[in-house]
């Protein structure tokens, strides 16, 4: 597991991570978000032992990032957002480097990198050299690089990061397979979305501290007790008002000509109730449609308390 405590990182004057307390449960995937300078990068750093923190402490797998480095180093598999590849080196021999750099055996090492190269769907490129493979292809490289030795966590910054939309949903596959491996796994990015579909819990760090932090499966169980209700149709505002003001299920009504965006909490035949009180009221429906409430909505909803308490 993961832990940090009062984790905190000065660059001079600017404060880039302020004590950040933070518990990543063995086994799970938590997806780090924020904007651009938010402060991951430099949490991520620190975990990977390549930035030391001004105070706090971290643990992985129960070693201290500063004390127990070098054991840490062992536990991690660590693919920055920037990372630079060798020139005139073959995909295999890239792998096979790093796995002597952690003393796996010659012929273990082989086994692996043919193994993970099929699993991240490179099996072809093994003769290729690194510099001449795509960007999808080099970041899905570096995820079989930071395998080679089988570390226990996986700290991966931006895995997406300058990917065109192919090869972004070829990053999620591969992103979801690592669930298989039993790894504990910190991803980050500035789009919550892109994360919706692999992490178990979410935080978002904003100005250095973390401001919430959800889980995916109590996300997920919340889109299924309020929908977002795209309603359309001829009525005076009094009109719209009148029928969603006297329905308990309307938790908040947007109005967006020509019609109004309603976070409904009832259900599909309570939903049909609604629609037959604006007809008796009048109003003439264009569209009554239910929209699927995007993950990011949804985070937004359920931390909004506790984003403006912190």
């Amino acid at each position: 597991m993961i832990e940090t405590q009062n984790l905190t990182k000065r660059f001079g004057r600017h404060l880039a991570v302020n004590s950040l307390n933070l518990s990543i449960r063995k086994g799970s995937i938590f997806g780090f978000v924020g904007e651009n300078g938010a402060g991951k990068t430099t949490t991520l750093s620190m975990l990977a032992t390549l930035t030391a923190p001004s105070s706090g402490k971290a643990y992985i797998e129960g070693y201290e990032i500063t004390k127990q480095a070098a054991q840490v180093r062992r536990e991690i598999g660590y693919m920055p957002d920037a990372f630079g590849v060798f020139d005139d080196v073959t995909v295999m021999e890239y792998l096979l480097f790093f796995a002597e750099c952690y003393d796996v055996p010659r012929g273990t090492a082989e086994r692996r990198a043919k193994n993970l190269l099929e699993w991240v769907s490179l099996t072809d490129k093994i003769g290729d050299y690194v510099n001449a493979l795509s960007r999808g292809m080099q970041q899905r490289l570096e995820i079989a690089r930071c395998l080679m030795h089988d570390p226990s966590v996986l700290i991966l910054d931006e895995p997406n990061s300058g990917l065109d939309p192919r090869s972004r949903v070829e990053m999620r596959s591969v992103l979801q397979n690592l669930r298989s491996l039993n790894k504990t796994i910190v991803v980050s990015s500035h789009i919550l979305h892109e994360l919706g579909s692999v992490a178990d819990e979410i935080g978002v760090v904003r100005g250095g501290e973390l401001s919430a932090i959800a889980s995916i499966h109590v996300l997920l169980s919340h889109s299924t007790a309020f929908r977002t209700l795209w309603i359309t149709g001829v009525a005076e505002t009094s009109q719209w008002e009148r029928v969603l003001r006297d329905d308990p299920q309307v938790l908040n009504v947007k109005f967006v000509n020509p019609g109004v965006e309603v976070v409904y909490a009832g259900t599909i035949d309570q939903q049909a109730g609604l629609m037959n009180n604006l007809l008796g009221a009048g109003i003439k429906l264009y569209q009554f449609a239910e929209r699927p409430t995007d993950i990011e909505e949804l985070f937004l909803r359920l931390t909004e308390g506790s984003e403006s308490e912190s």
